[in-house]
């Protein structure tokens, strides 16, 4: 009788669960791998909303973020080019993710791979560069105009040695190139072309505008793109203002997002975003751990970031919309901080967090 109950409720397990077979082809190694990443409908903030709010589930990818496409578009740019033979080395300046796509890129493609970083980068980007063969230099967080700046640097090292390029992802627009061409076609394809909003936040301004420039054109005009800012980034201010460049100040938990200055990958479509939105850190921190508890998903500081983005976007535009994102990596690469109950207490973060979630902040 025992087994027979199991064997019933075994069956009906299964019945409520009717997974989608997707049979997808083989690929041809890293690269070949690379973007087609799930759309994932975020249940709860859409049931809250009364929008679709879509996440486009960029830590799938093979280097584990949204990353890997600029980084084989700007190798791929510098083959073509004849800035690089083989056997040369990529240099680039990073605050982690682009740098793992890169060495990625790089031990598939047989080069070598040197990278610059601000040394306020988590210990996990640095250790898993490090992992893939990559040369790595932290050096002290500077402003742009500061000729010690990590990405001068990267500059000045590809120059001193033969065979090497600066890839130089924050101005080289191949960055951009790579999501016009990618992410953006995805986008639209997956929603069947009904896609009412966009918004993620900006490092190299790359991801934003590539993906701006599809579904504007795609869509006629018709698709609202609004750029997402952290503490401590002058974009926000830049739009809101009509195109005033403030000084910078301030800074964030988030990591790889956020700028001082209006980058050549964002600057041909900045025209095309209709707002931006300035997310606190309060609501980041809080929205990691509702991600994870409501939906089962893992992510970092700027993603969630994103998604308190898609949610206001939302709460903008009004009910029966969809509203996409990007989820750009997974918590694993931050979570010595993010789950650390020590970090969250030393940003003064603690109370952003509600009792109930607490308990995932697991690390002293």
């Amino acid at each position: 009788m025992l087994r027979a109950g199991l064997s019933t409720v075994s069956k009906r397990s299964y019945a409520t669960f009717k997974p989608v077979i997707s049979a997808a082809k083989p690929v041809n190694g890293f690269v070949g791998a690379l973007g087609n990443t799930p759309l994932i409908r975020l249940n709860k903030l859409s049931e809250e909303t009364g929008s679709n709010i879509y996440a486009k589930a960029e830590f799938m990818n093979p280097g584990g973020s949204v990353k890997d496409r600029a980084a084989l578009y700007v190798v791929k740019d510098a083959e073509e080019r004849g800035l690089i033979k083989p056997g040369g080395t990529i240099v680039e300046g990073t605050a982690g993710n682009t740098g793992i796509g890169l060495a990625h890129v790089c031990r598939a493609k047989g080069y070598k791979c040197v990278i610059y970083m601000p040394n306020t980068q988590s210990q996990e980007k640095i250790d898993l560069l490090r992992m893939l063969g990559a040369e790595v230099y932290p050096v002290p967080a500077v402003a742009f105009d500061n000729p010690q700046n990590y990405n001068h640097q990267a500059a000045r090292h590809a120059e001193s040695i033969e065979n090497a390029v600066w890839t130089n992802q924050f101005d080289n627009t191949a960055n951009r190139q790579a999501h016009i061409e990618t992410t953006g076609p995805e986008i639209w394809k997956q929603l069947d072309g009904q896609v009412d909003g966009f918004t993620c936040s900006t490092g190299t301004g790359g991801t934003l505008a590539g993906i701006a420039r599809f579904l504007k054109e795609k869509s006629q005009g018709k698709t609202k793109i609004f750029l997402a800012d952290p503490p401590g980034s002058v974009l926000y201010s830049y739009i809101k203002s009509g195109g005033k460049l403030n000084e910078r100040s301030g800074s964030s938990i988030t990591e790889g997002i956020g700028q001082g200055r209006v980058t050549d990958n964002l600057k041909p479509d900045i025209e095309l975003i209709d707002d931006a939105l300035h997310i606190a850190d309060e609501k980041s921190i809080h929205m990691i751990y509702r991600l994870l508890d409501e939906e089962g998903i893992y992510v970092g500081a700027s993603s969630a970031l994103n998604v308190v983005a898609a949610v206001e976007m939302a709460q903008k535009l009004g009910p029966g919309k969809n509203i996409v994102t990007i989820l750009c990596d997974g918590a694993y690469r931050y979570q010595s901080r993010l789950f650390s109950k020590k970090w969250i207490e030393s940003k003064g973060l603690t109370n952003a967090i509600p009792e109930h979630l607490k308990k995932y902040a697991t690390l002293d």
